[in-house]
């Protein structure tokens, strides 16, 4: 795979439907080269930057079969560069700059018979606009830049129109809860990784479970013990007959003994698919659980990092630490508990808990990087990659292959 002639960062915004589950992206691509200040006032990405992107990535594999949301300025809309996207995959956001003339609506009617859907970018409503609001899918609108008063006022006028609204920059959880009781269909924003510290639950069982056997994986706890957690929960047995019995493994004969399934997915798999389960699990949204998704790629893109620096020399521990943090950085969210009390709960070594707790160390170091990526604050990681020693074409390969990785989890979980 050759890398592009032209450095870019890549981000990648989950976009969440109503039950919170994840539907598609938006991918952000922001050229490395290009002053800060220039790509604000040019507002995305070249379409020079798009193609050499498309030509490295391969949407599919960024994607893993969710919807793609990408940005288009008018040169973009009206070259046929577009068609190299994956056409049934695609969401196209016509930039706020974009004249909504005769001529930008009959190129927007010809998209969609070709197939992709349309999106208006930090979209107001204008009644001068009827016409397009009768051929794009999806509007998009800024809550923030239209305010939480204006609202309901600017849902009930484009209610009207056919098409799905998409609430933006949704930052805390009271945000999405007005965005879905005024009827948005979707979602993006980050409030779904913000802590909540009011509810404190209790870990649940099956948490407790989940915690109690990664602790064991942790510490080498005889095959016994690691048994005898599964038999006293009776619901970890089963996700874990059923994940040594999916095709992914490539196992010949059904598997019917716990301790016959955790001899053949061998410890390493075990503790990885333990820490996945614990937000797999956790409610009813399973594998599209925008936390998991997150965790994962947190996770994997760590491990691939750490590998890239350390070279040969990588021991399984050190890149299963790495993994670990990824994973283990979003539980504080998932179980409303403080990060101090899961640790507690875990005997986990001092780089982990110290990057888990106060971002310190190497993983600390890495684990700041991947949260800036997610929130696409490229200029924080143009910084900490310096810090970390890792150069952007290994940062892209490493977000790829991350990405890969947590759609082929999918499939073996499905």
């Amino acid at each position: 795979m050759g890398t592009p002639s032209e450095k870019f960062f890549l981000g990648r915004q989950p976009i969440l439907d109503r039950n919170q589950e994840i539907v598609g992206y938006e991918l952000l691509f922001r050229s490395a080269d290009m002053d800060h200040a220039v790509f604000e006032s040019y507002s995305h990405a070249s379409s020079n930057v798009i193609t050499h992107a498309l030509s490295y990535f391969g949407m599919n594999e960024v994607l893993g079969g969710k919807f793609g949301f990408i940005n288009v300025h008018l040169g973009l809309l009206l070259s046929e560069i577009l068609e190299l996207l994956p056409i049934g995959q695609t969401v196209l956001e016509l930039l706020e700059m974009i004249q909504l003339d005769d001529q930008v609506i009959e190129r927007c009617r010809e998209l969609k018979e070709m197939g992709f859907v349309l999106a208006l970018d930090d979209h107001e409503y204008d009644i001068a606009n009827n016409d397009i609001y009768y051929v794009v899918d999806i509007i998009k609108i800024d809550i923030l830049l239209t305010g939480m008063d204006a609202l309901p006022d600017v849902v009930r006028q484009l209610r009207k129109y056919p098409v799905k609204l998409l609430a933006e920059k949704v930052e805390t959880i009271e945000q999405f809860q007005i965005c879905y009781d005024l009827g948005f269909d979707l979602f993006q924003g980050y409030f779904f990784a913000r802590p909540i510290v009011l509810n404190r639950k209790k870990i649940d069982i099956s948490g407790l479970a989940l915690l109690k056997l990664l602790q064991q994986l942790t510490t080498d706890a005889s095959i016994e013990k690691i048994e005898m957690t599964f038999k006293e929960n009776p619901g970890l047995s089963y996700n874990l007959l059923r994940l040594v019995n999916s095709v992914a493994l490539g196992v010949r004969e059904k598997i019917k003994t716990l301790r016959h399934a955790i001899l053949l997915l061998g410890l390493n798999h075990l503790r990885r698919w333990t820490q996945l389960s614990l937000f797999a699990g956790h409610d009813s949204r399973g594998i599209n659980h925008p936390l998991l998704e997150m965790a994962a790629v947190r996770g994997r893109l760590m491990e691939i990092m750490l590998k890239q620096l350390a070279g040969r020399t990588a021991s399984d521990e050190q890149a299963e630490a790495a993994f670990m943090v990824g994973i283990l950085s979003l539980l504080d969210i998932l179980f409303e508990t403080p990060m101090e009390e899961i640790i507690a709960n875990l005997n986990l070594n001092d780089d982990v808990s110290s990057a888990l707790l106060r971002r310190e160390g190497q993983l600390g170091k890495m684990l700041m990087l991947t949260e800036k990526l997610e929130v696409t604050d490229f200029d924080a990681v143009t910084v900490l990659l310096g810090e970390c020693g890792v150069s952007l074409d290994q940062l892209l390969t490493a977000q790829l292959e991350a990405f890969n990785w947590r759609s082929s989890i999918v499939h073996q979980a499905g």
